[in-house]
């Protein structure tokens, strides 16, 4: 299959890049986006910028910082902008990309911060960690001489134990039950990041693919885990793009293209500047080109999430089951300054085929624009379908002539409303804390050995807890004074938190394959999906729909 490169690599951004300010980078990385008349006007302004930062540092009675005045200045400036332009200074770059990296440099672990120290989830098998023989529950104490214990955070973390490949880093550990601690000596290598999370067969002929981010990478892998789906005997396909919160638009699209005939319209951008003007259209080819197809979403599917989305359900080439998506219609492309930061700045909007932008609304120096999830859940929109209140004036048409709106995010062909489990206030107060993580970590530990005869002889459906699961799990949560609700609420939290500290079992036993196959089982997303697949062709039919479920 031949899939043209696209000119561009645009980043589409969700707000959790906050907009981080110094020096003058802004101002030099606007300058370059003017014309002839734009830069004599942005030359005057920035003329009078220095000149005004100079008279106070000058005349000023008190001392003044000119860069901490730079940087109040240039958050003003961003807040005239939209909610996604931003700017990142030298020193957090290196975070900020690592999110869209196919890998990274470091010693290949997932952690955990507990009780003030940093604990070993897992070494990723044949990651450097792993080779030196690295353990779950295993806690570092100190990474080259300084200490990592105390008030530790995941930006302490990331600086002392990522860095470049070859280096080698000194961890002292401690592990349950060794006296004294354990000196290793880690030599960093290159770790893969992947963004596809789980790829299983969820039934014998229907693949389920969970996609988390839209990296470098996030194409091959999707290819590549279709294409053993397809194998498996897969027949129809659940995308799974909740939460997902973008990233590369190509690489969304070239997803669209593995389900879409050839030359079909996936998504079209257009900027104030006719050069960030693009359309992207499918090729001949695909892995999936007629089989039954869903796709997942909720208020955390941003951007690319949007674009494939939008895609599928403007081409009625498949429906879109869940909850409206965040609403993200902006394209952001990074621009390299001089300081070794960068500005990534909006340079156009992007539209699906039927010509929906669905960027929600936003105003300068406006909070509604980051209250407006909150207000989604205060007015039932996450709960019942009809609290949607699309923009009648923004009805727009998919390929069959069924009704779609733009004006903030996707709406799905199919409601699924909020569990309401999972907004219970005592199991978020269990998972802010990590317990469940904690405690399936220690039951592991416990039963390692029969865990891992399980591994060879079944599958992670088929994971039954020993009845004492329970029971070690309220002494667990008794011992971090954990204050238990009474009546139905504990009632009902034992099932949720049980189906919960199962699937975080089988990730330990299975890998993310087995988190989310036991997840499966008790999501009302992926049992509204199969219960759908059979009734695709009804729900695609021509006729208009007014999208209410």
């Amino acid at each position: 299959m031949s899939h043209s490169e696209p000119k561009g690599s645009y980043f589409i951004f969700l707000p959790v890049i906050v907009s981080i300010s110094v020096a003058f980078g802004i101002w030099l990385g606007v300058v370059l986006f003017g014309g002839t008349g734009k830069n004599k006007s942005m030359g005057t302004s920035l003329t009078k910028f220095r000149e005004f930062l100079g008279v106070i540092e000058g005349e000023y009675v008190d001392t003044i910082n000119p860069d901490l005045l730079t940087r109040s200045a240039i958050d003003h400036i961003l807040t005239e902008l939209d909610p996604h332009s931003s700017y990142i200074p030298p020193q957090d770059i290196e975070i900020s990309k690592t999110s869209l990296e196919s890998g990274f440099e470091g010693i290949g672990i997932e952690f955990l911060i507990v009780n003030d120290s940093v604990q070993i989830i897992s070494a990723i098998k044949g990651g450097p960690s792993d080779i030196v023989g690295i353990m779950p529950g295993d806690r570092i104490v100190s990474a080259d001489g300084k200490s990592l214990t105390g008030e530790v955070t995941n930006k302490d973390v990331f600086y002392r134990l990522r860095g470049q490949q070859g280096s080698v880093v000194e961890l002292e550990v401690a592990r349950p039950g060794v006296r004294p601690t354990i000196k290793f000596a880690i030599t960093r290598a290159r770790i893969s990041s992947n963004s596809v999370e789980a790829s299983f067969l969820i039934r014998p002929s229907t693949g389920y693919l969970k996609i988390s981010k839209f990296s470098d990478n996030t194409y091959i892998e999707c290819r590549h885990h279709l294409e053993n789906l397809k194998r498996q005997g897969a027949r129809s396909i659940i995308l799974d793009v909740r939460d997902n919160p973008g990233g590369y638009l190509d690489r969304a699209t070239k997803l669209v293209d593995e389900f879409l005939p050839d030359n079909k319209l996936i998504v079209y951008t257009d900027g104030r500047s006719v050069r960030y003007d693009q359309q992207y259209f499918s090729t001949q080819g695909g892995l999936f080109l007629n089989e039954p197809l869903i796709v997942l979403v909720n208020e955390g599917s941003a951007s690319a999430s949007e674009i494939l989305a939008g895609a599928i359900q403007d081409n009625d080439r498949g429906i879109i089951i869940g909850r409206r998506t965040f609403g993200k219609g902006l394209v952001q492309v990074p621009i390299a300054l001089k300081d070794g930061s960068e500005l990534r700045l909006t340079i156009s909007r992007y539209y699906t085929p039927s010509g929906r932008c669905i960027q929600k609304p936003y105003h300068a120096v406006n909070k509604q624009y980051d209250e407006e999830l909150e207000n989604r859940f205060s007015r039932g929109e996450l709960f019942v379908s009809d609290s949607i209140q699309p923009d009648q004036s923004l009805k727009y048409e998919t390929s069959k002539g069924r009704t779609v709106y733009g004006g903030g995010g996707i709406i799905p062909d199919v409601f699924v409303p909020l569990d309401t489990l999972a907004i219970n206030q005592f199991l978020i107060e269990m998972m802010r804390k990590n317990l469940f993580r904690e405690f399936a970590l220690m039951y592991y530990k416990e039963h390692k050995t029969e865990l891992d005869q399980l591994r060879k002889r079944t599958e992670p459906f088929n994971l039954v807890l020993k009845s004492e699961a329970w029971p070690m799990f309220v002494q667990f949560t008794n011992q971090k004074k954990i204050v238990w609700p009474i009546s139905k609420q504990r009632i009902e939290s034992e099932v949720y938190l049980t189906h919960l500290i199962k699937a975080y079992i089988a990730r330990l036993v299975w890998g993310d394959n087995g988190y989310y196959q036991v997840l499966s089982q008790r999501d009302p997303m992926i049992t509204t999906a199969l219960r759908k697949i059979p009734e695709l062709p009804k729900l695609l039919r021509a006729e208009k729909k007014t999208n209410r479920h």
